[in-house]
């Protein structure tokens, strides 16, 4: 079973934090610009994603930007 996503949006410091499942002692590792995963230390199963300066990254550009991950989305429930 997949496990839940959940989204928070800090506006004052401008940073996106994604969480994946029940919280779990992770450790950070950049992938890029102000990017960060955070990832088991045992198995390297990303468990969560932070982008800073988020929307100062997103409103500097009329055209989309993609971020260095891939993700798969399965609905749950009807």
């Amino acid at each position: 079973m997949a496990e839940k996503m959940k989204f928070y949006y800090d506006k004052r410091n401008d940073i996106l934090d994604i969480s994946v499942g029940k919280p779990k002692k992770a450790v950070s590792k950049e992938l890029g610009k102000d990017i960060l995963i955070r990832v088991l230390p045992q198995t390297n199963k990303i468990v969560g994603l932070t982008v800073l300066n988020f929307e100062q990254r997103f409103s500097k550009t009329d055209q989309s930007q993609s971020l260095p991950i891939e993700a798969e989305f399965v609905a749950v429930g009807s």
